[in-house]
This record gives C-alpha cells, sequence and structure tokens, in this order.
C-alpha cells in the first residue's frame, strides 16, 4: 500500500452501556492490569514505615531508632522488604507539593518577574536549614574552645592554679566540650543531608514533570541526555549543597575565633597570621572565577557526549546495518577528549584552590560545592522555564457522560508555527462517534501526523475547535533522524548525488512522485 495510514480508535471512553452496543467486545477492566509499585501497598495500609516517624525527641538525638534495623541487619543479610519505607514527609510526592506551592507563592510576589528558584527552594527548608545551622554553630564554639581548655592545662601544670581541684573542672568540661562537639556534629550532618535528599527529590520530581510538558521547540534544545544529566548530576550536586551552605558562613566564624584565640595567647604576633589569611584568600578569588568558568564548559561537554553516547545506543541496530559504528565511535571520542581537556582544567583549578594553609583548608571546597550548585541551579532553572505546550484549541472531558461524539474536529487552520501564513491544514471538519474506527491514510507529507497531534494537543496553533471525550491512548512512531540537515545522514562515500535524489523522488519528495512511507523520515 503505497499510503501510510494510521488507525486511532474513536471508543476513547465508553460507559458500560456505549459498551454493549459496539461491537469491539466489552469494555476491560483496566485496574486489573495495574500493579502497584514497590512498597506503595505497604505505604497505604501505613505498614513497614521508619520508626524515624514515631520517634521522640531522645530517640531522634541519639538515633537510637536505628537499633532494630542494625540488630535485624546483624542476625542476616538486608533484603529489599526489610528496609523501612519514608515518612510521609521525606517522600517525593510530599516534598514536590510543597515545592510547586511555594513557586506559586514566588510567581504571585512576582508577577512580571521569574520566580526566584532559590527562594522557592530557602522556603520549603527554612526551617530544617534554622535548625542545622544552630547545631552548626554549637559546633563551632566548642571546637573553638579546646585551645582555652588546653591553655588552662599548661598554666596548671605550671602551678598556675585558681583553685584545688582545677585540674579536674578542667578534665571534666573538656569531656563534656568535645561530648557537645560530637553530638553537635552528628546532627548538623545528618539533618543537612536530609535537607539534601529532600531538595534533590522535589528536583528530580519537577524535571520529570517539566519534560512531559515541554513544547516542541523547548525539545530541540533539551535532549534526552541532557534532561538525564538535569537529574543525575546538576539535582545531585545540589541536594549536596545545604551541608556546605552552613560551611560559608562557620569556616568564617570558626577562623575569626581562632584569631581572637590566638591573640589572647601569643599577641601582636597575630597580625601575621592574618595578613597571609587574607592574601590566601584574596588570591583564591581569581582561582574560582576561573573555575566557575571551566565548570560551565564542562557541564556543555559532558551534554554533547551523553546526547550522542544516547543517540547511538537507541539506535545500535540501525548502526550495526549501515556499518556506521568507525563514524560514530570517532565522533564520541572526539566529544571525550574535549571533555577530558575541560576536566583537566577544572581539576588544576581546584588542585590549586586546596594548596592553602590547613586553617582555612574548607575554603576551596566550599568554593567548589557553592559554584557547582549554582551551576547546577542555573541550567535546571533554565530547563523549567522553557515554553510549554499550551493546548489552546484542544479541550478534553472525562467525566464518565455519555455524548454524542468521541472526537469533534471544527478548525479553520492547524499549523505548527504561532504566526505562520502557510497552515499545515485548512478547513478540518471531522465527528468520530464512540464505537467508530476511523483510518487517516495518505502519502508522505500529506499532514496525518498533524491531524494526530491535533487531537493531542501538541500543535501550538488551532483556530477553531477540537473536543476529544474521555482518555487518549497512543503509540507513536519511532524513527531516527540524525542531528544536522539531510545532507549529514548521507556523508558518507558510497552515497553520491544521483542516489540521494532517486532516494527524495522514491519517497514522495520530488513533486507528483506519488509515493508513500513513513511521513517522519525528515528529509
Amino acid at each position: 500500500m503505497n499510503g501510510f495510514w494510521t488507525v486511532f480508535c474513536g471508543n476513547l471512553k465508553c460507559s458500560s452501556d456505549v459498551a454493549k452496543r459496539c461491537s469491539t467486545g466489552p469494555e476491560l477492566d483496566l485496574d486489573t492490569y495495574y500493579a502497584p509499585l514497590q512498597g506503595e501497598e505497604a505505604n497505604a495500609n501505613g505498614e513497614n514505615v521508619t520508626p524515624f516517624a514515631k520517634a521522640g525527641f531522645l530517640s531522634t538525638m541519639t538515633f537510637w531508632w536505628l537499633n532494630p534495623l542494625m540488630k535485624h541487619g546483624k542476625e542476616k543479610i538486608l533484603e529489599d522488604v526489610d528496609i523501612p519505607q519514608l515518612r510521609q514527609a521525606d517522600q517525593a510526592q510530599t516534598c514536590y507539593l510543597m515545592f510547586t506551592e511555594q513557586l506559586s507563592k514566588q510567581r504571585q510576589k512576582a508577577k512580571y518577574e521569574s520566580p526566584s528558584m532559590f527562594s522557592a527552594i530557602f522556603s520549603c527548608q527554612k526551617k530544617a536549614i534554622l535548625i542545622s545551622g544552630f547545631f552548626a554553630l554549637i559546633k563551632v564554639l566548642t571546637m573553638s574552645a579546646s585551645p582555652l581548655f588546653l591553655k588552662a592545662f599548661i598554666e596548671v601544670a605550671e602551678g598556675k592554679a585558681a583553685f584545688e581541684y582545677e585540674g579536674y573542672a578542667l578534665a571534666g568540661g573538656l569531656f563534656l566540650v568535645k561530648c557537645l562537639e560530637s553530638f553537635s556534629d552528628r546532627r548538623w550532618f545528618f539533618r543537612s543531608r536530609m535537607i539534601g535528599l529532600q531538595v534533590r527529590s522535589f528536583l528530580s520530581a519537577a524535571i520529570y514533570q517539566k519534560q512531559l510538558r515541554l513544547s516542541n521547540a523547548a525539545k530541540v534544545t533539551h535532549s534526552p541526555g541532557q534532561i538525564m544529566n538535569y537529574v543525575t548530576v546538576d539535582a545531585y550536586r545540589i541536594g549536596e549543597f545545604p551541608y556546605w551552605f552552613h560551611q560559608i558562613w562557620s569556616t568564617n566564624l570558626q577562623l575569626c575565633l581562632a584569631l581572637i584565640v590566638i591573640w589572647y595567647s601569643i599577641g601582636l604576633a597575630t597580625v601575621a597570621t592574618l595578613i597571609v589569611v587574607i592574601l590566601t584568600v584574596v588570591a583564591s578569588s581569581p582561582l574560582a572565577k576561573l573555575q566557575h568558568k571551566y565548570l560551565a564548559k564542562l557541564m556543555v561537554a559532558q551534554d554533547k557526549r551523553l546526547k550522542a553516547i544516547t543517540e547511538a545506543l537507541a539506535n545500535m541496530k540501525v548502526l550495526k546495518l549501515y556499518a556506521w559504528e568507525k563514524h560514530f565511535k570517532d565522533a564520541i571520542e572526539g566529544l571525550r577528549k574535549e571533555e577530558s581537556e575541560q576536566i583537566l582544567a577544572v581539576l588544576t583549578q581546584r588542585a590549586t584552590l586546596r594548596n592553602v594553609q590547613e586553617s582555612i583548608r574548607m575554603i576551596p571546597d566550599v568554593v567548589a560545592v557553592f559554584i557547582e550548585a549554582k551551576v547546577s541551579l542555573t541550567r535546571i532553572v533554565k530547563f523549567l522555564e522553557a515554553p510549554e505546550l499550551e493546548n489552546k484549541g484542544t479541550s478534553q472531558k472525562c467525566d464518565g457522560k455519555e455524548l454524542g461524539q468521541s472526537i469533534f474536529i471544527m478548525t479553520t487552520e492547524i499549523s505548527w508555527e504561532t504566526n505562520s501564513a502557510n497552515a499545515t491544514l485548512r478547513d478540518i471538519n471531522l465527528v468520530v462517534k464512540p464505537g467508530e474506527k476511523v483510518a487517516s491514510c495518505g502519502v508522505v507529507g500529506s499532514s496525518k501526523s498533524t491531524l494526530l497531534a491535533a487531537i493531542l494537543g501538541e500543535v501550538p496553533n488551532i483556530k477553531g475547535i477540537v473536543n476529544v471525550e474521555g482518555k487518549i491512548a497512543y503509540v507513536s512512531q519511532t524513527s531516527w533522524i540524525q542531528t544536522g540537515d539531510w545532507r549529514f545522514g548521507f556523508r558518507f562515500e558510497m552515497w553520491d548525488f544521483v542516489v540521494v535524489c532517486g532516494l527524495i523522488l522514491a519517497c514522495g519528495y520530488g513533486g507528483g512522485g506519488g509515493g508513500g512511507g513513513c511521513d517522519s523520515c525528515g528529509l
């Protein structure tokens, strides 16, 4: 058959009465084919939830709620069914709903500007960030107090004790300070990591929901490899940032307290130390800017490599059939070489930043994580602000009521371009009743797929009415078009201009050829 034909069923959602009159048989109960996700039944019944959800104050502070799992792991090798489920507050759905609520509030405050993604993230975790910051402050204060205890011990050893049992009092005080330091450090680490997991969870959910609504123009800019990179790299780095967030101010506070202690101990000699510290911080500033520059280039190189690898893996049969392995191998190796150069530059800059004194050894790590989170947040914000499908001309209802038509189309123009003078389809009138089967036939380029896209609500410019009653099941064509124009697909020695022109004519693109074929071959 010359024309490529596509069949879509008008019986999108028949009621029980309509199903009896349809010749296609009784309506299927789709719920019988649904299998719950792993752990979904347990969550629904409230079973096997982590003890952390009901732990008291002492159990939470001392991590006593972990003991049952540790004991169970000592007796046997833990399996998936032995791992408890997350509490409701830590689940991805809860975190995502909280994030979208805060994002809506940001949009209402700034009606004429893009909402601040950082402010939305901070608003979601404001309470948890303040609590973890309190533990970070306790750790810094207790750590800075240790040198004072050591100085007091030396004075007691020299016979300068203020009272008889001062040595015992100092030993007890040092023990309590170190216990408090260890306790606050673990609470800070645990709460910061929990914040990071929640942030990573709702960012991944937001990216997933966004890629379902991307417009056709945005899909060209954001390839599947890039979207995968947003989740696996960018969202992960932002999730790691909450732990390092408090390092930004706690490191500076610790440094200032250390200088005060040194001044108290040795006097004016502290000035030399202060000058060295200031010079080190000033010298690291231009290096941080260079690292930001090279890291941005590295992320772009990684996106290119992932895009090429994903394209090759998804179409491995075609590569093997036409023996294109060497061509794509050379292309991927070139992208890897470019990425390796950027990695070398980033590692060089990071190694230089690490070459500082021990007293400020945390500053390079804080700068690096801050830059990574900033770059990743910028990339995710750019992706989440990409244009979406508007569905202006398509309305879909799914209320279970029996109506006269499953599909009703009455349009004057259907076009992929918003301001296009040449519409793809004109004067389309179509009515599909429940139970009917309709086939759309035609030669290549006759806009069969555009008609289906209009029903799905993917065509941006529709002048008229497109009503769809019920739910839609759609199986699309899977065709592979290489990146670039059609000449790129024939950039091999075995092809010449005559053969290419013959193929174009055979596919019905020569004008009047009347040939049929797949309407998405892209020549």
